[in-house]
């Protein structure tokens, strides 16, 4: 099947002639060291971004027009010439200050935009092509406005950058078609450079698609049959994309924005899993973050229906639980609005951390960690109990090395609490059990920084 979809998108692709990249003025030479990746820790760099734990991605593109996510032009094989009509169609009547204004009215802290997306629509004024938002029917240079509404609305900015471009055959056959591939790549080094350059201090740089295990979406061609590769595996191929100069460039241009590791960079801030099923299990040696939609494909979906107001605060808790951040993404529409209904859930997510925000930011997970029950988070001298189904009325804790001084019901209501030897007993009337998160400060005589973590029930992974 994958070769039936494939081949003749190659063939067509193969006869196009290829988009021409500026060429990126020389840079200082990298290290003859080869690139390795370092695994990620929690460093003064990160402390900001750990204490904000909630973010908004925003998804916004051409692809928006059709309304069938932004993977539209690949899944249904839209030629180049056909997919690029969609920019006619593209003058969005509003954008980036709404989407501050609802970012700000959810609570979150930071926003990451997809300054350019694996279609090759740049978002912002490029020297590298005139397929983006300034030399098309929109005439606005979208990254300029965003990064502008985000610092007003006092939100930290960060920008998504796709190395990747479907536009060029040479992601796929990165050998075969070695110059489309280093022309893929000189479009990657100018852009970079253009964000990292015009647009004054950024906080995050977000990527994806880059890196060589991306590289012909994880596969290899063993002839005329394409077979994937092992997880983590990187592609067999002489073709670099030459990361380390852009990460020196990233030192020199933009030294306090922090970066992921979705390129091979020899040095990464966090990592991301993807979607609500890659949450995983408790992490608080390496920064990472969990990237999921409010509502369907990441870009604008026409049917895509919005998440249930418990589902999200709950995977927030869970999130925070396991000393992640949560990246929450929006697709706005064609006019750049983002739908009623998500606005609406933004904002009772919103309401939520107004009233129990204490429990998620500047926290850090644990100590008791995620099981059957639920999650905990921690800060100065107060463990906060994320209860998510009550075993019964009664929750047992195990002995820690501090006293309980005081037990609240954040989300209203009384707990009966007894520490022993044994351990420490909650218990909260049913009536005043939350059916989305009882949310339970204990408060303790020393820093929760004394107490060793624990796993006490069944865990969920």
């Amino acid at each position: 099947m994958i070769k039936k979809i494939l081949l003749p998108f190659f063939f067509i692709t193969s006869l196009l002639p290829q988009p021409r990249a500026a060429q990126l003025p020389a840079l200082p030479p990298a290290p003859d060291t080869p690139v390795s990746q370092a695994v990620p820790v929690h460093t003064e760099r990160t402390k900001w971004w750990t204490e904000a734990r909630f973010g908004m991605f925003v998804h916004f593109g051409i692809y928006a027009v059709p309304g069938r996510g932004e993977w539209v032009q690949w899944n249904e094989q839209i030629p180049l010439e056909e997919y690029a009509k969609f920019a006619d169609q593209f003058h969005p009547e509003t954008g980036p200050e709404e989407w501050a204004r609802v970012a700000k009215s959810a609570g979150m802290k930071y926003m990451v935009f997809t300054s350019r997306h694996h279609d090759g629509f740049a978002m912002f004024d490029t020297k590298a092509g005139d397929f983006n938002s300034v030399k098309t029917a929109a005439h606005r240079d979208f990254v300029a406005e965003y990064v502008k509404a985000a610092r007003n609305a006092g939100l930290y900015t960060g920008l998504y950058y796709s190395p990747l471009d479907w536009r060029f055959p040479g992601y796929i056959m990165p050998d075969l078609q070695r110059k489309s591939a280093e022309a893929m790549r000189t479009q990657y080094h100018t852009q970079m450079k253009e964000l990292l350059s015009n647009y004054g201090p950024l906080d995050i740089l977000w990527f994806d698609g880059g890196g060589k295990e991306w590289l012909s979406f994880g596969g290899e061609w063993q002839g005329a049959q394409w077979v994937k590769r092992p997880k983590g595996e990187p592609a067999r191929t002489s073709f670099s994309w030459e990361d380390e100069k852009v990460e020196t460039m990233i030192h020199q241009l933009q030294p306090k924005a922090i970066y992921n590791g979705r390129v091979d960079m020899r040095n990464v801030d966090f990592l991301c899993r993807e979607g609500d099923g890659k949450l995983g299990d408790f992490d608080n040696e390496h920064p990472w973050e969990l990237c999921t939609t409010l509502a369907g494909a990441w870009g604008y979906q026409k049917i895509a229906k919005v998440k249930p107001f418990k589902q999200c605060i709950q995977l927030l808790a869970k999130t925070a639980g396991r000393d992640g951040n949560l990246l929450l993404n929006v697709g706005p529409r064609p006019d750049g609005q983002i739908d009623p209904d998500q606005v609406g859930r933004l904002q009772e997510i919103g309401q939520w951390l107004e009233k129990y925000g204490e429990s998620i930011y500047g926290t850090r997970g644990g100590p008791f960690l995620p099981v059957d029950w639920g999650v905990s988070t921690h800060k100065e001298n107060i463990i906060y109990l994320h209860v998510l189904q009550w075993p019964k009325d009664k929750l047992v804790l195990p002995s820690i090395r501090a006293k309980v001084v005081k037990a609240k019901v954040l989300t209203g209501g009384a707990v009966s609490f007894a520490q022993g030897d044994n351990g420490i007993e909650l218990s909260v009337q049913s009536s005043d059990q939350n059916d989305i998160d009882t949310v339970i400060a204990l408060e303790l005589d020393q820093p929760t920084t004394t107490i060793a973590f624990h796993r006490v029930g069944n865990s969920e992974n």
